[in-house]
C-alpha cells in the first residue's frame, strides 16, 4: 500500500474534497445517481483512489474479497445476502406465515418492540448482515404503510449499528477497535467494547425499540395478512451483486479518502471529531476506526469517537452495512432514508455527546 505523505498535498486534498462533497450531495440532488448509487459508488471511489494515489495490490484485493470475507472467515456480505434471498423466495409463503402469526398474537406495537430490541442485542451475536436480511423480511410482512416501514427499519437499523459493536463478531468496526486495542495498556478482549460501551449502547437499543413501537402504534390495531412475493430469482441474485459492489465500492472510497481523515481528522480535538464523524454517515466506518483509533488515546477519547461513528453511521444508506442491505431488499431511496435518518441521528449525537461528556 502507498504510504502517506506527513503534510497535505493541496492539489490531492482539493481533489479528495470534491470527491466528499460529491459524495454526500448528489445522491439527494441527481435522480439517475439516486436510483444507481452502486455504480456512482463505485466511480467515486475509483476516483478517490486514483487522485490519492493508493492504487496497490492490496487495495484490489480488499475490495474484491471484503464483500465475501469478513475478518479472515470464508462468509461475509454476499454470500449471507445471497443465501438469505435464495431460501426466502424458496420458502417465503411459510417464512411470512410463521411472521404474520407471531406478529398477529403480540400485537404490532409490541412486536416491533421487541423485534427492534432483540435485533439490536443479538446483532452483535450474528452479524449485522444477518441481523439485517431478517429485518427486511419482517418489515416486508407489516401492514403498514410505506412511511411507517421506513421509520421502522431506520430506527431498527440506528439499533442494529450500536448493538453489533458490543463484539468483535458483530461488525468490522468493532473487530478493528478490538486488534488495535489488544497490546498495552489496554490488552483489550473480546468484551472489552462491551465493558466500555454497553451503557451506552443499550439504553439507546431501548429508545429506538420505544420509539418505533410508538411510530407504529399510530397505524392503529390491523391485523397482518401473508403478503404477497413478488420476488423474481433474478431479482434476489442483482440485489447481491449490487450489495456486492456497493461494500467494494465503500472499500475503495475508504481507502481512497483516507488521506483526508491522517491529514485533518486526527488532529482534531476528541470533543470536536465526535461530531465530526458525522462523516461516517458516507463513508466506511472500519476504515475510520482504523484511522482514528489507537493505544495512546485515552478511554474517553476512545468512546467519544466510536459512539459518534456508530450513531452516525445510521443518517444515510451507506453509512452501515445494515442500511445497505435494508434498503436495497425494501427499495428505499436515499432522501427517504435521510428524511428519518438525518434527524434522528443528529437528536441522538447530541444526547450522547451529553452523556459521554458530562456523565454525571
Amino acid at each position: 500500500m502507498q504510504s502517506i505523505p506527513p503534510n497535505p498535498i493541496p492539489s490531492i486534498a482539493a481533489g479528495l474534497v470534491m470527491i466528499f462533497l460529491a459524495v454526500l450531495i448528489l445522491p439527494f440532488k441527481v435522480r439517475k445517481v439516486e436510483e444507481n448509487l452502486e455504480i456512482f459508488f463505485l466511480i467515486m471511489g475509483i476516483l478517490a483512489i486514483t487522485i490519492s494515489g493508493m492504487w496497490s495490490k492490496e487495495i484490489i484485493i480488499n475490495a474484491i474479497k471484503d464483500p465475501v470475507s469478513i475478518g479472515g472467515t470464508p462468509i461475509g456480505i454476499f454470500q449471507v445476502v445471497l443465501i438469505a434471498g435464495l431460501f426466502i423466495h424458496f420458502y417465503n409463503e411459510k417464512i411470512y406465515r410463521g411472521i404474520v402469526n407471531i406478529m398477529n398474537k403480540l400485537g404490532l406495537k409490541i412486536f416491533v418492540f421487541l423485534m427492534i430490541i432483540t435485533l439490536g442485542l443479538l446483532s452483535s451475536l450474528m452479524s449485522v448482515i444477518v441481523a439485517a436480511v431478517l429485518l427486511s423480511e419482517i418489515v416486508a410482512a407489516m401492514p403498514v404503510s410505506w412511511e411507517s416501514k421506513v421509520k421502522i427499519t431506520v430506527v431498527t437499523c440506528f439499533a442494529v449499528g450500536l448493538g453489533a459493536a458490543l463484539t468483535p463478531v458483530g461488525e468490522p468496526l468493532a473487530t478493528i477497535a478490538i486488534s488495535k486495542l489488544s497490546g498495552p495498556p489496554y490488552h483489550a478482549d473480546f468484551f472489552f467494547l462491551f465493558r466500555l460501551l454497553a451503557d451506552l449502547i443499550v439504553p439507546g437499543i431501548i429508545a429506538m425499540a420505544i420509539l418505533g413501537a410508538y411510530w407504529v402504534s399510530k397505524e392503529g390495531d390491523v391485523k397482518a395478512e401473508i403478503p404477497e412475493y413478488g420476488e423474481t430469482l433474478r431479482t434476489v441474485v442483482m440485489r447481491a451483486v449490487k450489495v456486492y459492489a456497493f461494500v467494494s465500492a465503500l472499500v475503495l472510497l475508504g481507502h481512497g479518502l483516507t488521506p483526508l481523515v491522517i491529514w485533518y481528522f486526527t488532529k482534531i480535538p476528541p470533543s470536536v471529531l465526535f461530531w465530526v464523524n458525522m462523516i461516517s454517515a458516507i463513508l466506511d466506518n472500519a476504515t475510520l476506526t482504523a484511522a482514528e483509533i489507537a493505544p495512546e488515546l485515552t478511554l474517553l477519547q476512545i468512546k467519544s469517537a466510536l459512539i459518534g461513528l456508530l450513531v452516525s453511521g445510521g443518517m444515510l444508506i451507506p453509512g452501515n452495512i445494515p442500511n445497505i442491505v435494508s434498503a436495497g431488499r425494501l427499495r428505499i431511496k436515499s432522501g427517504e432514508w435521510a428524511r428519518i435518518g438525518v434527524p434522528l441521528g443528529l437528536v441522538m449525537m447530541f444526547v450522547y455527546f451529553i452523556a459521554v461528556n458530562f456523565p454525571y
